[in-house]
């Protein structure tokens, strides 16, 4: 018999959660637009939108707010995150910016020029933007298996390096500035990417002067499941593995807001002085001074405390396993998710949930609605609508078309998990009764955060009635 374990801290401050009615709800989507980053947090019951600043700190975090240095420049509490950045990920030069899409936009300034082109293990939504803003082709040069849900790959974030070498080949390496390398991969289902991909990665990159940057948001989920999957790591601990990971790049953008377990901020880090130097010029520009960047000292404080926290073994391995309570159960009873189950979110397969709805008639932007019009639980949409549009102006149609249900850090007990699979596994019982979307309104760019819509059906209802 296995024997259960509980979460590693007890509840010190509780905050009260909505209960809306069924005819509440459908108001609070109506005004939303079918959007549900549009609906009102105190409409919510349990929030599984995004794991980004949504963390619950510790004691020791909020103890470290009152020590926090607000000097304009030179602080002490910068100095203090600036040491942790280079203890735990080990890179040498550090500048910090408001959230880490600040760090995006000054790597792809600085980076790229027109006509380049940026592989990636899949695309993010910011980091690809800010790319092509700046004039390069995002490439995707993850394994294959990563785009088959329910494929069965312990590291389906990995590069596929015949993809990454034919690209080097056809365009030149003078044209591809850095390789992005995501640790884990949130489109793909929150999947890791193997110590071995990652040096593999690295040195064919050195090989051709190209330089490597991660996207290390939750480089410690990574490092988890390299300790649980892969030969020759189960013995070391999280913050070695996490520390050798990390040496396989040359510098990474970071949001705080996932695995520093704050609320705020984020950092671009880096190795090379010259690098270092003309990054310190932009953040100035676009941040703040180099010793602030957008964050005050008291958020400082909190990131510095909550990087050693987060690498903590008893932390993480929990962490992991309460998404893998709620994913678990959803298996258990038939829903179509992304397996493995990742690091930080269960991901529903909204074309296979709703298999009657085309692509075009957004089924993971109902689902998500649907999901909240049932129970108050708030998810969001991983699939067309994110993807956006092509330079053609046609929509960019990727393979996963996902709901994400985001699991914040140390916010919710297993309890609120089950309520969840509750709500998903009714509604699978009556997916038929979900119609698609129109999209009303639609945004230039980075659609999916203020898009509008409306139900395809004629009475104008979601769902027929129960």
């Amino acid at each position: 018999m296995t024997r259960r374990t509980a979460e590693p801290y007890k509840i010190k401050s509780v905050e009260t959660l909505a209960m809306l009615t069924y005819d509440e709800r459908k108001k609070s989507l109506e005004r939303a637009g079918y959007n549900t980053f549009l609906i009102d947090s105190a409409d919510v019951y349990i929030d599984l939108l995004t794991d980004s600043g949504t963390t619950a700190m510790s004691d020791a975090q909020w103890g470290a707010l009152m020590t926090g240095d607000e000097a304009y420049a030179g602080s002490k509490s910068w100095k203090r995150l600036e040491q942790a950045v280079r203890d735990v990920y080990g890179y040498q030069y550090v500048l910090p910016t408001h959230q880490g899409r600040g760090a995006e936009n000054i790597l792809s300034q600085l980076k790229i020029k027109p006509g380049d082109y940026v592989p990636g293990n899949m695309y993010f939504t910011t980091t690809r933007a800010h790319q092509e803003l700046n004039g390069a082709t995002f490439v995707d040069i993850i394994i294959d298996e990563a785009h088959d849900p329910l494929f069965e790959h312990p590291f389906k974030g990995n590069v596929d390096l015949q993809k990454l070498g034919s690209l080097i080949e056809e365009v030149g390496a003078d044209r591809i500035p850095y390789v992005c390398v995501a640790v884990t991969v949130n489109l793909a289902g929150g999947q890791p990417v193997s110590m071995q991909n990652l040096k593999d990665v690295y040195m064919l990159c050195k090989f051709h002067g190209i330089d490597v940057m991660f996207d290390a948001t939750r480089c410690v989920e990574n490092a988890y499941f390299i300790k649980e999957r892969e030969e020759g790591h189960s013995h070391r601990p999280v913050a070695d593995i996490l520390k050798e990971m990390l040496s396989y790049s040359d510098g990474c953008t970071m949001s705080g807001k996932k695995d520093c377990l704050v609320n705020m901020g984020g950092f671009l880090a880096m190795n090379d002085e010259e690098l270092y130097i003309r990054s310190r010029e932009l953040v100035v520009v676009y941040e703040g001074m180099p010793s602030y960047g957008g964050m005050s000292g008291r958020d400082m404080e909190a990131m510095a405390v909550g990087i050693r926290e987060a690498v903590d073994d008893h932390y993480i391995e929990h962490r992991i396993g309460q998404v893998r309570h709620l994913g678990e159960q959803l298996i258990a009873a038939g829903i179509p998710v992304v397996q493995p189950i990742g690091g930080h979110a269960v991901f529903l397969d909204a074309r296979s949930f709703l298999s009657h709805l085309p692509q075009e008639a957004f089924p993971a932007q109902a689902l998500a609605a649907a999901l909240y019009l049932d129970s108050g639980v708030r998810s969001m949409e991983r699939g067309i609508v994110s993807a956006g549009r092509n330079q053609q102006g046609e929509h960019n149609k990727p393979k996963l078309e996902l709901v994400r249900l985001t699991i914040p850090r140390r916010v919710y007990t297993n309890n609120h998990m089950d309520v969840v699979a509750d709500s998903i596994i009714e509604l699978y019982n009556k997916r038929d009764s979900i119609c698609g979307l129109r999209m009303d309104y639609e945004p230039p760019t980075l659609r999916f955060f203020t898009a509008r819509f409306s139900p395809l059906a004629q009475e104008g209802n979601l769902m027929s009635d129960n």
